[in-house]
């Protein structure tokens, strides 16, 4: 989508996205080694009953999913970071998770006219209609002078 195309008020949706165990398990031991995510039986006596994935891993599928859904083709280039990120329900393998993302706002800089601004509310919901990530990011995009 061209930045143009973003409005206040927009959903976007995409999905859903099959998280596998072999996956959860290739990005734990790449990036988070801790037990809860690499060891399927000490996973299964914790807190949560079983492998979850990182999230961190979590944040890498809503991009994906994000990536193809909207900015593949834009004039995105960077991001400054996230308002805040929050798991309220872990990953597990097995769970199709689906992308809604909320337009916030989306606007040209006023001291930068080339600066496209976007502000956007993720959220990665599985099968159960449970939210698995919930997060505000800001986009950056160059345009062209009006």
């Amino acid at each position: 989508m061209k930045f143009a195309e973003f409005h206040a008020g927009q959903v976007i949706e995409a999905g859903p996205y099959l998280v596998t165990e072999e996956e959860l398990l290739q990005f734990a031991k790449a990036y988070d080694p801790q037990w809860f995510h690499t060891d399927a039986k000490a996973a299964a006596e914790g807190p949560f009953g079983g492998l979850i994935a990182s999230g961190w891993h979590t944040c890498g599928i809503a991009m994906r999913l994000v990536a193809l859904a909207a900015l593949e083709g834009s004039e995105s280039f960077a991001s400054p970071g996230l308002d805040y990120v929050k798991w309220p329900n872990p990953v597990r393998p097995g769970d199709s998770l689906r992308l809604v993302a909320d337009v916030i706002d989306a606007r040209r800089s006023e001291k930068r006219p080339t600066l496209g601004i976007l502000r956007w509310q993720w959220r990665l919901i599985n099968q159960r209609e449970q939210v698995a990530l919930d997060l505000v990011a800001t986009s950056l995009f160059k345009l062209a002078a009006n």
